[in-house]
């Protein structure tokens, strides 16, 4: 790979430390000193799309990009053999739940048996959609001890233009008794349904009912990025770590930032993303992470959505996380003793009359007001991706 000018980032429109970084503009921030500009997938310009999206967000071909997005179309590209490594997982809970008629009678998890349940099906080269409504099923019948066998599954053809309107124009059409979703679009678009909710999985104390594309969800990289430029992914993440931590402390410009990256409006953004989001896009590699990923590339293998399967412990890379964390202690480091000096260069002398200074001749020049003062960061909050 010869010297970059530009590296490519991509994320769904999900809560992302990527998406906050980028509303943030501390990813161009990172490497304009380099001369290496950060663009997003989103405005690229490509022929091959695939629901909206270049096919690289799906395929991972880019050598040059960092992906954080769904789980499912990134083990898909590893299992047709593409060198990408996970190097970083989040888990951020989206108001997973099943949606029924007003009018039903389904509350529980135990009244799925025998039930209509939606399942689209949409011209896409990996139906993430179908995955996520599988999976979903699924975890809300594991509640009662019940399986996929125990329902009816109901294939609904997916609408490409609005997430979940298939879905939901077939429960209030009566061809379903219920619908799996998630997110804050979801929730808007259930009240224009008037579909409710009949089981909150988020409510669930058990994780594991709730492993789907977004939980947990992925960031990887091309083995190749990492092979000849890791300080690039070493930096990239460490910016991604700065954001989660910003992210927790300012959970009002958070909301700000989801509306923008998921589409949806204020409320749909707080009934979906409740207490505790802002704290929860921390980045990780534990092995209960891992553990859960691998449940989720057993479905999906299970279910035909892999062609091969994924070794998730080996697909996994700890050393560029653990580079970003040592490269933000040293930054912090430096930072800190940065500061120090220049206190005690501002510090007065002991013994030193503080009284105040006498009067200058006519046309002698004070000292600069505020010599040691710093200036404001550029490149704070910018207008959204």
């Amino acid at each position: 790979m010869s010297e970059p000018d530009e590296i490519w980032f991509t994320r769904c429109p999900v809560p992302t430390a990527t998406g906050i970084a980028a509303d943030r503009g501390t990813l161009a921030a990172e490497f304009a000193p380099d001369g290496i500009a950060v663009r997003s997938l989103r405005d690229a310009a490509d022929d091959e799309r695939s629901d909206g999206l270049p096919r690289s967000h799906f395929t991972h071909e880019l050598t040059a990009l960092f992906r954080e997005g769904g789980n499912v179309p990134a083990l898909w590209a590893r299992s047709r053999g593409e060198a990408t490594r996970v190097i970083a997982l989040t888990w951020i809970e989206e108001r997973q739940s099943i949606l029924v008629r007003a009018d039903s009678d389904l509350r529980t998890p135990e009244q799925l048996r025998g039930r209509r349940l939606a399942v689209p099906r949409h011209d896409i080269a990996i139906d993430f959609w179908r995955a996520m409504a599988l999976h979903g099923h699924a975890g809300a019948l594991g509640l009662a001890g019940l399986t996929l066998d125990d329902a009816r599954l109901v294939e609904v053809p997916g609408v490409r233009q609005g997430q979940w309107e298939g879905e939901l124009a077939a429960l209030r059409d009566g061809r379903v008794d219920a619908v799996y979703v998630k997110g804050a679009v979801a929730v808007e678009t259930a009240r224009r349904y008037g579909a409710e909710v009949a089981i909150d999985l988020d409510a669930v104390p058990d994780r594991r009912s709730r492993v789907n594309n977004g939980t947990p969800r992925p960031i990887t990289v091309h083995q190749r990025l990492l092979d000849e430029r890791p300080e690039l992914v070493t930096r990239f993440l460490a910016v991604l770590l700065d954001a989660a931590e910003w992210a927790a402390a300012h959970p009002g410009d958070l909301a700000r930032i989801l509306g923008a990256e998921t589409g949806a409006g204020p409320d749909g953004v707080a009934d979906a993303y409740r207490a505790g989001t802002a704290g929860s896009l921390g980045l990780d590699l534990s092995e209960e992470r891992l553990t859960l990923l691998a449940e989720q590339e057993r479905f999906l293998y299970a279910h035909g959505f892999l062609p091969e399967p994924v070794d998730v412990a080996g697909w996994a890379d700890h050393e560029p996380l653990r580079r970003a964390r040592e490269l933000r202690a040293a930054r912090a480091a430096t930072a800190a003793e940065t500061t120090a000096v220049e206190t005690t260069a501002t510090a007065p002398t002991p013994g030193t009359s503080h009284a105040p200074a006498a009067p200058q001749p006519s046309g002698t020049r004070s000292p600069a007001a505020g010599s040691h003062a710093v200036a404001p960061a550029a490149g704070t909050a910018s207008a959204t991706p």
